[in-house]
This record gives C-alpha cells, structure tokens and sequence, in this order.
C-alpha cells in the first residue's frame, strides 16, 4: 500500500545567507533568486574580518540584501561574537558542524558559506539552541565550578599518591583522607607526630570503630619532604575550596528568582542543590525551548538512536547531546537505583535482567532527563510511582511470574482476594 506524507516545500526562504567562521576571517555567501533567469539562484560572497567594525559591515550588508535566515557553524568559539551581535536584528541558525557535510574534495570557504546557504533556505537544519545572557553567565559559573571541584579532587589525589610514599595505608582505611578525620591525622603528621597509636586516636565518630585498623596502617616512613608536599597538597585543596566556595555564592545571587524551581528539582531521585543549579543552567529554566519530555532527552543524548536500512534496525546508539546533564544524569541514576523500594530501582533490576545493567543504566538516564521537564514545565514536585508500579500496572503478569518460581521449586500457589 502506498504511503502518503505532508511535506514540506524544499524551499522555505527566497533569501538566504551562509558565513563560514574563521579565527582571523569569515565569509558570507547570500543566496537570492536569479533576476535574469527564472529558477536559478544568484550567489554574492564578500569576504569580512572578525573584528567588531567589520562585524558590524556585515550587518548591513545582510540587512542591505533583506535575507530572511543566516546560517553559521558552531566553530570553536569563534561564533560567539558574530552571533551576539546579529541576532538581535537577523533570523540566525547556529547549527552544529557534525550536521553538515560537504562533498569530498570539494571543500572551500566559499564552497561552505554557499553550503550554509542553500542548507538554510531548504530547511535542511535545525538550529542549536542558544539561551539568552543572564543564563549564559550562569552556565559559564557552573561549568567552570565543576572544573574547579574536579581540580581540587585531583589535589586529593596527588596527596594519597605521596601518602603511599610512605609505606602508609591510610586511604585503604578512611573513605575520605581530607575529612575531619584524615585532616587530623595529616595536620599532626605534618607538625612531627609518628606515633600510629596518638595519630590513629585523632579519628573523629565512626571512624573510631576503625582505630585498630588505623594503627597498622599508620606504620610508615614519613619523612620532612612528606611533610613539606602534603602541607602543599592541603593548602591547594584548601584555596580551590575558597575558589569554588565563590562561585557558590555568585551562582546562589544569580538564582535567587528560581528558588522554587530549585527545591522542586531536587525532588528527582540523585539531583541535589548543585545538580538542579546545573539543570537550570544548561536547559535556562524554560521548557519552552523543547516541545515534548522526549526532545530535552533527545537534546540531552540519552535516548536511543535511529538507525534503519532495507528494513533492518540497527544498533541505534545514544548521540551525542549536552555532556553537563549527560555527566550529571549518569550520578543521579548510579544513586537513584541503589533505592530498592524506588521505583528506578526496581526498573532498573527488571531491564538490567534482560538487557545488561549498562543499558539499564541508560534507560534509568533517559527516565531521569523527562522528569526535569515535567517539574519545570508544570512547576510542581517529582512524583514517586513506588516500587509496586509494576505490580499494579499488570497484576495477571506478576502473578504468572510468581506462579512460574513456585513452580521452578516443584511447588504451586493458589491466588485468593483478601477479604475486607
């Protein structure tokens, strides 16, 4: 049977442009209907610098030739100051550059402007979404606060490194080496203590229980150069703290209108304060940019790829989307699913039995990139299914699973209603 679709027009905009962006240069190809010969285009390319004036010259000569749409690549960063100051006059599409492929061999700067070009005006691409400045300041907070906790972790790091120097084991029995307790330990360490029973008895709380643990471990060679390098190691964790201590409070004053976004965010399974701070940076807090649940998880990259030939399905892997929330979905899952009585946890153990936990982790991902949408978009709390979802949804198929365990053990089970 034939099948039959509404499609669009191939030609969506008359009066088209493309700029291919360069560090140094750009160039601008306008793509115009053919005054002398109909059905054909006209191409006019200029060449332009990236420096504000010459911007600004480009401007005009788009605004001069009325061009409906203008297409730019996402190239490094070299799109952000062409992009910023045309968009409050032009209709631009920034795309990405993985979306568009020229042909082999072929490849020019003005061979891409007139690519851009006539990809705009057929309505080939789609454009990336670009929040508006008071959400790109706080994406650019977020962001480089988690490079700066990532720093401080990797001070960590550097400091267990030369405890094992030592000869010392003291990370194989406290968690946290610069926790209260560990810091205890390394600040008595550093002023000249080496008895492991006086250090061993710095230790604050449970990890009292851990003492005779700790007086082993604490045997060692600790000489005046270990001393010297883990007092640096502890003073750099100690300023990359005060760093990211900062950008708290920046970020905190920047969000002070979206309080009530924030505590309903971290009603999600997995997302506390600073998941949902980054939830609102990188979506900007508008659900409006995203038409469904499913497309913020399409933009995110955390659903399941489409890959059909000749009738056969693929393997339709996860594209890639905005790494932040792809990062923080897979936290928010690994704790989400360690709630037994959750209802992630429990979809979690039913997909993971049939497909591998990674792909089980996944799908809890995907669960877990619709919630925020629905809790922005409705302004309201995450609602728990519980663990007994499934059980209700389809009880004919729980009790013909439990029938068929009885069964396995060579017993039978008899189903009755409970009287009130």
């Amino acid at each position: 049977m034939p099948r039959h679709q509404e499609v669009k027009d191939d030609i969506i905009h008359l009066r088209s442009a493309g700029v291919d962006l360069g560090k140094r240069f750009l160039l601008a190809c306008v793509r115009t209907p053919s005054a002398t010969r109909a059905g054909t285009w006209s191409l006019e390319t200029e060449r332009f610098g990236t420096t504000r004036a010459e911007i600004r010259r480009l401007l005009a000569w788009l605004l001069d030739r009325q061009v409906e749409v203008v297409v730019m690549e996402a190239t490094s960063d070299y799109w952000r100051g062409v992009y910023y100051l045309l968009q409050p006059h032009l209709n631009l599409m920034l795309v990405n550059p993985a979306h568009l492929k020229g042909i082999r061999g072929r490849k020019t700067d003005p061979n891409d402007a007139a690519f851009l070009a006539r990809a705009g005006a057929s309505g080939m691409v789609m454009a990336s979404f670009v929040p508006q400045r008071d959400i790109r300041e706080l994406r650019d907070l977020t962001r480089r606060r988690t490079e700066l906790t990532r720093a401080a972790g990797w001070e960590a790091q550097r400091l267990e490194k030369e405890l094992e120097d030592t000869g010392m084991k003291l990370s194989a029995v406290l968690s946290d080496v610069v926790g209260t307790s560990g810091r205890s330990i390394l600040e008595a360490l550093i002023a000249g203590e080496r008895d492991p029973a006086r250090l061993a008895d710095l230790v604050v709380g449970r990890a009292r229980n851990k003492i005779p643990a700790l007086i082993e471990a604490l045997v060692g060679d600790f000489t005046d150069h270990h001393a010297f390098m883990v007092r640096h190691y502890l003073d750099e964790i100690d300023r990359w703290k005060k760093v990211v201590a900062s950008f708290d409070d920046r970020i905190t004053t920047l969000l002070a209108d979206r309080q009530q976004d924030l505590v309903n965010l971290t009603t999600i399974p997995g997302i506390g304060r600073l998941g949902a701070e980054i939830i609102i940076a990188e979506t900007g807090g508008n659900m409006a940019q995203f038409a469904s649940a499913h497309h913020l998880a399409s933009w995110i990259g955390v659903c399941p790829g489409q890959n059909e030939s000749a009738g056969v399905s693929r393997s339709g892997r996860t594209r890639p989307g905005n790494s932040n929330l792809k990062r923080l979905l897979g936290i928010a899952a690994m704790v989400a699913i360690k709630n037994k009585d959750s209802y992630l946890g429990v979809f979690f153990r039913r997909l993971a039995a049939r497909r591998g936990g990674k792909r089980a982790l996944v799908a809890v991902m995907h669960k877990l990139a619709i919630a925020p949408w629905h809790v922005l978009h409705d302004k309201t709390h995450y609602r728990e299914l519980g663990a007994a979802h499934f059980t209700r949804r389809d009880p004919e198929r729980a009790m013909r699973r439990m029938l068929k365990e009885a069964n396995s053990l060579g017993l039978t089970i008899r189903f009755e209603p409970i009287t009130a």
